[in-house]
């Protein structure tokens, strides 16, 4: 215990959450300690004002015998992918990190209402690695059968692959718009297309989440920003379909 303690203090804030909240809520329903249709996305978030559906649906995933593998590489993704944006690009900068989750969601929240989509954690997953690919666009990643491709293409694969493999597509399809719409608001209109900023993170959580100092994980009071970093990191690997090796980097 002691060493899964100091393992989880060494991941970054907002993944360490996200990631242990999708554990305990998965094995919560999983064990029916609450009823699993309390937990996801159904009209009666808006009828009946349950409110905590709109977060539960983000980190329920049904675990069953045939979804098993699915969730565990969700969870994977999760937290390889989140904890690269959280340190290299978000780095330094947790407000601004828990606005793009924020914003994901509620995007995500949308798109699923309408499309009676019940539980969101593959569209969410999906969305911050889009991001990260998006940001690493020239990384080299490995697949399948040693198959090389630049880390741009990685969302594209694995959405050919569930279609091929389990004839679905939409929930990928989904979590990639879901990212690009951030990516082009916050980072391809403002500075490549010269246009004005458009999501700028709102400042009650500035206060919350302030501005870190290299090193500095507590929250205390705002200090001087750091310049923002674009760094993938090393030793991505993509399993479950294949293994991706990151052999280069921005």
């Amino acid at each position: 215990m002691s060493d899964l303690g100091s393992w989880l203090q060494t991941v970054p804030y907002f993944t360490r959450y996200w990631f242990c909240s999708t554990i305990a809520v998965s094995l919560i329903a999983r064990f029916q300690l609450v009823n699993p249709m309390y937990l996801v996305l159904t009209n009666e978030a808006f009828s009946s004002f349950q409110i905590w559906r709109f977060v539960t649906c983000i980190l329920y995933f049904p675990i069953t015998p045939m979804t098993g593998f699915r969730f565990l590489l969700n969870l994977y993704f999760l937290y390889n992918y989140s904890r690269r944006l959280e340190e290299s690009t978000f780095a330094g900068r947790p407000s601004d990190y828990c606005f793009m989750l924020v914003f994901n969601a509620i995007c995500c929240i949308i798109f699923a209402f309408f499309m009676n989509i019940l539980y969101l954690m593959d569209l969410m997953v999906l969305s911050v690695l889009y991001i990260w690919c998006q940001l690493n666009r020239e990384t080299i990643v490995t697949f399948w059968f040693g198959t090389r491709f630049k880390a741009v293409y990685l969302p594209w694969v694995l959405l050919a692959f569930n279609v091929v493999l389990n004839g679905g597509g939409v929930m990928e399809l989904i979590g990639i718009l879901v990212g690009h719409v951030y990516f082009f608001l916050k980072f391809k209109y403002p500075q490549e297309l010269e246009g004005p900023t458009l999501l700028e993170t709102p400042a009650f959580l500035k206060q919350i989440f302030p501005d870190q100092v290299g090193g500095v994980h507590s929250f205390g009071s705002p200090p001087q920003r750091p310049a923002q970093g674009q760094g993938g990191g090393n030793n991505n690997r993509f399993p479950g379909w294949g293994r991706g090796y990151v052999l280069g980097g921005n």
